[in-house]
């Protein structure tokens, strides 16, 4: 496929570049410092721009035929770019005619699943949503944007991430959370989400993954 992957530079962002073109795709990644993504590959294009801007958008989704955005905020200062870029790309994707989306989100957006053990249900979940309040809003914020549009989106929802190698092997939920399911590499939460491209399951669909 010809993709189109935003956030090319962050942890999850980087293993999707690396995996998609280890999978035989064409890669446009969108980033803001070129220097910060050290791959190099002939099937690989490397466009600077800035996520938040429609009009500086279209030339990274010109002939593609999906996006994968791996944006969202890093720190408690960042909350509120994952909403207001996902509103530029959705405006790119309608004016270029780009129909699948595929986007990261985090599992404390999402439903507490069933089975989940009392202490992390009770005390760990809650304590984590309130102190990243605002993040999660921003990635809550994103999520309603993306139901809204038009698009043929999926919103993969990751646990913890760490930095283990790909492993090919983890759990996942299509229209919930994991339970008991609270890592998962950055690796593959990016396997995950390249993985859905072509799958009608996950279409409009909340997606959890974990180990």
């Amino acid at each position: 496929m010809k993709l189109t992957v935003l956030g090319a530079t962050g942890g999850v962002g980087k293993e999707v570049v690396r995996q998609a073109l280890d999978a035989g795709h064409q890669v446009a990644a969108v980033v803001r410092d070129p220097a910060r993504l050290s791959i190099n590959h002939s099937a690989l294009e490397v466009v600077t721009a800035d996520v938040t801007v429609p009009g500086a958008l279209r030339p990274a989704l010109a002939g593609r035929e999906a996006v994968i955005s791996c944006l969202g905020p890093r720190t408690r200062k960042d909350a509120g770019i994952a909403s207001m870029a996902t509103r530029s790309v959705l405006k790119a994707m309608e004016a270029g005619d780009v129909r699948r989306l595929v986007v990261i989100s985090a599992v404390p957006v999402g439903p507490m699943p069933e089975g989940e053990g009392f202490l992390y249900a009770r005390i760990a979940l809650p304590l984590l949503r309130r102190f990243l309040r605002d993040v999660y809003a921003d990635l809550a914020a994103m999520e309603a944007e993306i139901r809204r549009s038009a698009t043929e989106w999926t919103v993969v929802r990751p646990p913890r991430l760490t930095d283990r190698p790909l492993t090919g092997t983890y759990r996942r939920v299509v229209g919930g959370n994991v339970p008991r399911g609270h890592t998962i590499s950055r690796a593959d939460t990016a396997h995950a989400m390249l993985a859905v491209l072509d799958d009608p399951a996950t279409l409009k669909q909340a997606v959890g993954v974990a180990y």
